[in-house]
């Protein structure tokens, strides 16, 4: 049985990679009309399709098709192309559609988007993401969402079709700013316990022994337990978010520091952890193994697989 709004609203959606696929699949689930920007890897395309999405070539063809349009990329570079440039959102965009931006994304550039699309009489929000691929696929994710009241009691119904919790932290680029501090703290405890597992083997204590004494205890947490499962049972797809994206979104982070004048060494030392990851050439590997990169560093043998093996 079909959950269509009374009122239908027409979805656009572009990024259907880890997240995005299953976002989009719960939209079109939950009786939204959706078209999506098609891509070379064809399954998420494909399967879209079955479901009743259209797939076109262009943004401007999504935002001709669309009054809400997600986008669900890596960042700001990438947004910045999909709404402003050649076959961009711009040229497309109806007055009264609203653009969501659910990757994490640079706070500057989401203001900046926003004016842009107010200019063609749209409204522009912010909607970063909590939790994994698991979770977008059975529509429990989490969100942060920038918007005004009233943007956002438009979208809150089209949010529930793939969002667990959704939040409405503040205005526009208030969601970015959240995401920004929420990954600071996952991407730290990363760190953390990348160097932790590596220092315990150092002195003579297993991951297996390590883990005994923190899961269950104070120190424990969900983060924890998917980190883990890399270190503890070589599940490669644990925690499917890159070290690229992790070291992107501590840069973005220092970036917004710097521009409130905040003295953050917590934030570029793990932001260092993630660089030194992707200098030895793990940037498209998941965060879980920088627990291989930090172990290499110091010359300390876990018995981890090679992260790009299969």
């Amino acid at each position: 049985m079909s959950d269509a709004p009374t009122t239908q609203e027409t979805i656009g959606f572009i990024g259907i990679g880890y997240m995005g696929h299953g976002m989009a699949k719960n939209i079109v689930e939950k009786g939204y009309p959706l078209t999506f920007l098609g891509r070379k890897n064809r399954a998420p395309a494909d399967d879209l399709t079955s479901r009743g999405g259209k797939e076109v070539s262009t943004p401007l063809d999504v935002a001709k098709a669309s009054s809400i349009i997600f986008i669900c990329v890596t960042g700001s570079a990438q947004v910045e192309e999909i709404v402003r440039g050649p076959n961009g959102l711009m040229e497309g965009l109806k007055p009264g559609s609203v653009v969501v931006d659910c990757s994490t994304a640079d706070p500057n550039s989401t203001i900046a988007l926003a004016a842009a699309v107010a200019s063609k009489g749209a409204s522009y929000a912010d909607a970063p993401l909590g939790r994994t691929p698991k979770e977008a696929w059975e529509g429990t994710l989490d969100t942060m969402v920038g918007a005004d009241d009233a943007v956002f009691a438009r979208l809150k119904p089209v949010l529930d079709t793939w969002a667990g919790k959704v939040v409405h932290i503040g205005a526009v680029g208030d969601g970015h700013r959240m995401k920004l501090l929420n990954n600071f703290l996952s991407m730290g405890y990363g760190a953390l316990y990348a160097e932790a597992l590596t220092l315990a083997q150092k002195v003579g204590i297993s991951p297996q022994r390590f883990d005994s004494v923190i899961r269950g205890g104070r120190m424990d947490c969900g983060f924890y337990q998917t980190f883990m499962r890399w270190t503890l049972e070589h599940d490669r797809n644990a925690h499917k978010f890159t070290l690229a994206n992790g070291l992107k979104d501590l840069r973005y982070l220092e970036a917004m520091a710097d521009a409130a004048g905040l003295v953050n060494p917590l934030g570029n030392a793990a932001k260092n952890s993630y660089a030194a990851a992707v200098a030895a050439g793990g940037g498209d590997h998941f965060v879980p193994m920088l627990t291989n990169y930090i172990s290499a560093l110091n010359g300390v043998d876990l018995g981890l697989p090679e992260p790009g093996a299969e």
